[in-house]
């Protein structure tokens, strides 16, 4: 069972930064045999969406346009860790955010290709 924790969320003004982190806890992503790993967010009475993802073997990653030039995903793999470096934000990125991870690779903008999840962490950007 893999169990993520996402952390990094916060309140930001527009076009401010933030970087979340997701963790696997008590062991590597490699050693649970993870795909990928990637990004959604939720705001309130919307569905959950695609943000972004990685390709664990290889590191390709995949951004939703409406990130797309502004997001970074990556990972650290000493630490464990997966990060979403976000820039430019905007008051419409304001969402919680889930760290999500599959054994498989297809299909990676559903939510439902994954097998795992974190709690989420809450992004509020200001205008």
């Amino acid at each position: 069972q893999v169990q993520l924790v996402e952390s990094g969320g916060g309140l930001v003004q527009a076009g401010g930064s933030l970087r979340l982190s997701c963790a696997a806890s008590g062991r590597t992503f490699d050693s649970y045999a993870i795909a990928m790993v990637g990004w959604f967010r939720q705001a309130p009475g919307k569905e959950r969406d695609f943000v972004a993802v990685m390709l664990w073997s290889g590191g390709n990653t995949h951004y939703a346009e409406s990130v797309k030039g502004r997001f970074t995903i990556s990972r650290d793999n000493a630490k464990n860790l997966a990060y979403l470096q976000m820039n430019s934000l905007k008051p419409e990125d304001t969402a919680v955010y889930y760290c999500a991870a599959a054994w498989g690779t297809t299909y990676y903008t559903s939510a439902t290709s994954y097998n795992y999840w974190g709690q989420g962490t809450q992004v509020t950007v200001s205008s």
